[in-house]
Formats: C-alpha cells, sequence, structure tokens
C-alpha cells in the first residue's frame, strides 16, 4: 500500500525459519478478511515482478498470511485489489 511517504514493508518467516523481506503494494477487505498484494522487496526493479495475494488472518493471537485456494475468492479479491491500485493511481 503506497502512501506519500513510501512503501509498506513486512517481514514474514516461513515453516523452516527462513525470513522473506515483502513490499505491501495494495490492502483490501473481503467478506469480512483482509487481503494483501505482495512482491518480494528483491524484485525492485524488475519489468514484471511476481505479485502474490495472501490471506492475513491471526492464529493463535499471532498474525498469519496464507495463499487463496478458492479461485472464486482469489478472482473477486483481484478484482478489488485492481480497483483499490487504480483509485490510487487516478488520485496521484
Amino acid at each position: 500500500m503506497a502512501d506519500e511517504y513510501g512503501s509498506d514493508f513486512i517481514t514474514i518467516t516461513d515453516e523452516d525459519g527462513t525470513e522473506y523481506e515483502l513490499e505491501v503494494l495494495s490492502t483490501v477487505e473481503y467478506n469480512g478478511e483482509t487481503y494483501m498484494a505482495v512482491i518480494s522487496a528483491e524484485a525492485e526493479g524488475l519489468l514484471n515482478p511476481e505479485v502474490s495475494i495472501l490471506r492475513s488472518t491471526e492464529e493463535d493471537g499471532e498474525p498469519m498470511l496464507s495463499i487463496i485456494e478458492d479461485e472464486e475468492e482469489l478472482n473477486a479479491v483481484y478484482g478489488l485489489i485492481m480497483d483499490s491500485l487504480y483509485e490510487e493511481e487516478n488520485i496521484e
């Protein structure tokens, strides 16, 4: 989610303990859930970085990011994210 001060970055840790830094492009709400569009922080400068859309939840009080397996849910969230990015582009 870019703003006038720059981008937001988060660090995640996978099951093996490997840490990854991600840039958050957009955050949206859908059906009571929060979703994030992210790219690897290392992708800066790439022409076509891979964008991932993840669901943000809490498990045992800890924030968790998970992939979206349902294609309809993914398509709906993708549409919302594209709309939000398009709106941000028009505001600037």
